[in-house]
């Protein structure tokens, strides 16, 4: 980018710290703003409530500033000016299996969901008050279509005929850069009218990875990882096994719905595989990604940092908490790469109204 003439000291000290400063809300353990960072962004405020996350966060961001807790709480006057609002904002009420749960529960679900589908408000407030130059979102694919298209409409006309941004929206299938099968929902938006299309994005052909690219060789090409590997060829612990009993549990599953003619059922992989849609539910069973162990071997499941490969994380990526946790984090993370690639077909254009 050519800087004007007329460049303001902020951005003289902007632009040396990076080519733009971002905000990173609903944060979880850092995925956006990784992404964001490559991009040549600067993050100059993080809100994540989840004290596990925010622990996940702080390893892998040390530098970071002190992690706000619940937005609901902090005043858009409180943040920081910046470029670029950056949000995967919760996606429960809007998913699949969280419209399923709040039926189930008699509860209202999408924006009438008081702890969770209104938070995308506080989202609308602080564009509002700041008006940056550029918000990326994301969500499940099944926002676009919730409560028969209502509640993207509902999204569309908040952002672009109340605030006047210019949205663009594209549903990417990170297999095309990962061997995972995850469609979400990208939503772009501009102050102003910019030439960005999501047809500038580098797409990788889908399949180019498999699943042998991100787990473990387990022939001492790596060096064995806390209690993920161990011994000589840094073979998988056994923990991460399956049970006779649940394994058993899964099959007996899986021919019950067979039998109905349901698709339900695990999900088992080897290196040639794509895998199914890591969930934040994996630490129960590990179903939809279950490892082949060879034919009369019980499979076992993905390790923690097998989940990492597979949402787009470097092998420095940081896990220092619980298994349990780690799946959970994963599981709701957003994969790298997807949105790196995103975040560089924006960067020309926020520079541009910056």
């Amino acid at each position: 980018m050519t800087m004007h003439t007329d460049t303001t000291t902020t951005t003289e000290t902007l632009m040396s710290d990076g080519d733009f400063t971002f905000i990173d809300l609903f944060a979880g353990i850092g995925g956006l703003r990784r992404a964001m960072e490559q991009a040549g962004g600067r993050c100059v405020m993080t809100s994540e409530w989840d004290k596990f996350a925010q622990a996940t966060y702080r390893a892998n961001f040390p530098e970071n500033r002190p992690i706000e807790g619940d937005i609901r709480v902090l005043e858009a006057s409180e943040i920081p000016a910046h470029d670029v609002l950056v949000a995967g904002f919760p996606c429960q009420p809007f998913s699949i299996a969280g419209v399923s749960k709040f039926n189930a529960l008699s509860r209202n679900h999408g924006f009438l969901n008081e702890t969770q589908g209104t938070l995308f408000f506080d989202v609308l407030r602080i564009l509002l008050h700041h008006r940056p130059a550029a918000f990326l979102l994301e969500n499940v694919k099944n926002l676009k279509s919730h409560d028969k298209g209502r509640t993207f409409a509902v999204i569309r006309r908040k952002l672009e005929d109340e605030l006047g941004y210019n949205l663009h929206t594209r549903i990417i299938d990170a297999a095309h850069f990962v061997p995972q099968h995850r469609e979400r929902i990208v939503m772009v938006g501009f102050r102003e009218d910019v030439p960005f299309s999501f047809d500038d994005m580098t797409i990788p052909q889908r399949g180019h990875r498999r699943m042998r690219d991100i787990l473990h060789p387990e022939d001492d090409s790596e060096a064995p990882e806390s209690h993920f590997t161990g011994g000589n060829d840094a073979t998988v612990d056994a923990r991460y096994t399956l049970s006779d009993k649940l394994w058993a549990y899964l099959q007996g599953y899986a021919a019950k719905h067979r039998a109905k003619g349901n698709g339900f059922g695990f999900g088992l992989v080897d290196g040639d595989s794509i895998s199914r849609t890591l969930s934040a539910r994996y630490y129960k069973d590990g179903s939809e990604i279950l490892v082949s162990r060879g034919e009369g071997r019980n499979p076992r499941r993905l390790t923690p940092r097998e989940c990492a490969r597979l949402m787009g994380h470097e092998d420095s990526f940081r896990i220092p908490v619980s298994d349990t946790q780690a799946y959970r984090q994963f599981g709701n993370s957003v994969v790298v790469p997807v949105f790196a690639e995103v975040a560089r077909a924006m960067h020309p254009h926020i520079l541009e109204l910056i």
